[in-house]
Parts: C-alpha cells; sequence; structure tokens
C-alpha cells in the first residue's frame, strides 16, 4: 500500500542498463485516486445503510481501486528493483497492523481473509522472482533442479495463499502480469513486430482483470483501470503533469489500517459489533 512514498520525488531506475527512465509523477495521482476509490468502496460496502441502495458505487468506482494499487506497486516493482523485497515487506506490515480492524467488518461469510496488503506484497514478491528468472538461467546461477523446485514453491505458494487472501488467485497475479507487460511496453521499439508482442503481453492482465469480478460494470472498471496504468507505460507516463498537493507520507502509510479502525469505532458504537 505504499508505492514510492512521495511519488513526485521518487528516482526511477530503468527498466533494464540503457532504457530510458520512466517518470512516476504519475502515480501521485494514482495515490489519491486510490485512497478515494477504495474508501468509497469501503464506506459503501460496510457502512452506509442497506436503504440507500449503494451497491453500484462499489461495483464501479470502488473496482478502481485495487487495479490501480496493484499497477502502482508493480511499477515501483520494476523500475526502482533496488529495493522491490523491503518494498514488499513494508507492504506485509502494513497488512499485518490492518489485519484486526479488517476482520471486525460485516462479511457474509466468516472464512478467515486476509487483506489487500496481503495480496500486493505476496504478487510483489512473485514478480520480482520471476523478473530474476532469465538473468539467473543466462549466468548459469540457476540449473534446472533448481528451477524446477524454485518453481513447485512458487505453484504451491500461488494455490494455498490464493485460497486465503482478498481477490484470491486471480488477484496474486496482477503485480507479476503488469511487470511483464509494462517491461514489455516500455521496451517496445517502433516496428510493427515489437507493437504486437508488447499488446500481446499486455493481454493477459486484461484478461485477469475481467475474471476477477462478476458483474458487467466491475469487470469494466477494473480492465479500464488496468489499460489506463498499460497506457501509462507505453509511454503516456510523460503526459502526466504534477499533483498540485502531493500525498503526505504517514497519511500514505496509516491510512488504510486507520480507515479501517474508524469505521470498526463507529460500527461498534452503532451497535453492529458484537
Amino acid at each position: 500500500m505504499t508505492p514510492q512514498g512521495n511519488a513526485t520525488a521518487d528516482t526511477m531506475a530503468p527498466a533494464t542498463p540503457g532504457s530510458a527512465r520512466p517518470s512516476s509523477t504519475w502515480t501521485g495521482w494514482g495515490q489519491w485516486l486510490a485512497l478515494v476509490t477504495m474508501t468509497v468502496d469501503h464506506l459503501s460496502r460496510y457502512i452506509a445503510p442497506e436503504a440507500w441502495d449503494l451497491g453500484w458505487a462499489g461495483s464501479s468506482i470502488g473496482r478502481i481501486a485495487f487495479p490501480l494499487f496493484a499497477a502502482m506497486v508493480a511499477w515501483h516493482g520494476l523500475f526502482n528493483p533496488r529495493t522491490p523485497l523491503r518494498y514488499a515487506r513494508r507492504i506485509l506490515v502494513i497488512g499485518l497492523v490492518a489485519q484486526l480492524p479488517y476482520m471486525l467488518m460485516p462479511r457474509a461469510s466468516d472464512a478467515l481473509i486476509l487483506n489487500i496488503c496481503f495480496t500486493l506484497s505476496l504478487g510483489l514478491t512473485g514478480g520480482v522472482w520471476l523478473r530474476a528468472l532469465p538473468a539467473r538461467l543466462a549466468t548459469g546461477t540457476l540449473g534446472q533442479p533448481r528451477l524446477v523446485a524454485e518453481a513447485a514453491i512458487a505453484l504451491g505458494v500461488w494455490g494455498v495463499a490464493g485460497l486465503w487472501v482478498e481477490y484470491s488467485h486471480h488477484g496474486l497475479l496482477m503485480i507479476p502480469l503488469y511487470m511483464l507487460a509494462m517491461q514489455y511496453l516500455h521496451l517496445a521499439g517502433d516496428t510493427l513486430a515489437d507493437r504486437l508482442k508488447a499488446a500481446a503481453m499486455a493481454l493477459p492482465v486484461l484478461v485477469v482483470a475481467g475474471l476477477m469480478n462478476s458483474s458487467d460494470m466491475a469487470k469494466s472498471f477494473t480492465v479500464a483501470t488496468c489499460l489506463a496504468a498499460l497506457l501509462l507505460a507505453a509511454g503516456a507516463h510523460r503526459l502526466a503533469p504534477a499533483v498540485p498537493t502531493a500525498m503526505p507520507r504517514r497519511l500514505w502509510l496509516t491510512w488504510y489500517p486507520g480507515h479501517f479502525a474508524a469505521m470498526a469505532l463507529w460500527l461498534w458504537l452503532a451497535g453492529q459489533l458484537g
């Protein structure tokens, strides 16, 4: 939940040596949009009375938040490759802090679900592992037996974790697929073959985004958000102006657990929590 901290001041490393450095200015806007849409989703789901019939808000505005968070996390993991695992640990810590108030939210099922930070942290870890594979294979530091063992462990973790985390197995795939697509889109040349290859790498992200939701409205908003993020990687990032007010770092780090704690307190005062 902490893409780049202060996005406007972030220094992005190139995806590969010699590639142009992409601008991360857009993430300043992305941070505000992600927090607002996430909060709208949660307020309409947990706080608003059923009589208000605000389910449409969660199926539209609320479906922007997760693909946008995932896009910013993938952007950081791809273009700032010196700190991705430390970044994944930071997201995990936020998830641990937020888990208790998150579990207090009223749900249709009593099954234990880990909040979105676990999805983002595990997804980034998987994306970092996948991205390092070609270099490890090329340098001979990863033999076939170890590759098979690591792949089996990764599939096992994905299979088990997908049963427990928010957005399930599809959610865990978003960041690795984003990273793959963003890298190809960012480095694509001017030839038709290069552009077709980059477009093909972007398709899995859009497919998985569509599979994450059931209603047509939710699918449309999720896929549109992913498409916008992919266009940014393809070069639209150059067009983003600086955000007038940068997201305060403390607000960015504390909003996710804090807003769940505030909603839990409200529900308790309203007598809706046991």
